[in-house]
């Protein structure tokens, strides 16, 4: 596809699932970059992260719409972001879905991973991403999931509108579920 964004030196680029899925190692790379926490070596450390985030994208390619918006800068992958368009029972499950306000249950993208490399970070690429994803799959609602220690994704989000649903709980780990309206 052709550029949908074009700022300083850095081109966004919409792609689906048959362009999305020879880059997966390099995604699996942007992501282990940005996720610090999955650095060290052992049981919690960047093989696990980078396996999970693996089955994680191969599993969502089986959802019609999925939409990838992908950042490069001389040729060079540095940022990404992926989602698709999603039910809210799918996304927001059974314990969340009463307390979900009922516009936004209907016409719902599910934001599912957003990376950029470190040294890119703090300059409007994820802002870029994020408009480009939206713009590309064209929801009224958009959701995600964010751990509470990640103050910087934390503060993306709210400048770009996000607002806190509710708790979100994934086996051992607690998410934040955060809801906007777009447009």
């Amino acid at each position: 596809m052709e550029p949908i964004t074009r700022g300083n030196e850095t081109i966004v680029r919409v792609h689906g699932i048959s362009q999305t899925q020879p880059l997966v190692d390099a995604l699996a790379d942007i992501w282990a970059d940005a996720h610090p926490e999955f650095s060290a070596n052992g049981e919690d450390g960047r093989t696990r992260g980078v396996d999970t985030f693996r089955r994680q994208i191969n599993g969502h390619f089986r959802h019609g719409g999925f939409t990838l918006a992908a950042a490069y800068e001389a040729g060079t992958l540095i940022g990404f972001g992926y989602g698709f368009p999603c039910s809210a029972e799918y996304w927001y499950g059974e314990e969340l879905l009463p307390h979900i306000p009922a516009e936004a249950r209907e016409n719902l993208m599910g934001l599912c991973e957003g990376a950029v490399r470190p040294g890119w970070q703090s300059h409007g690429i994820g802002t870029r991403l994020h408009h480009a994803l939206v713009q590309a799959v064209s929801p009224r609602w958009t959701s995600l999931l964010v751990s509470p220690a990640n103050t910087r994704g934390r503060a993306l989000y709210n400048r770009l509108g996000y607002r806190y649903a509710g708790p979100y709980r994934n086996g051992d780990e607690t998410y934040d579920l955060l809801i906007a309206r777009v447009g």
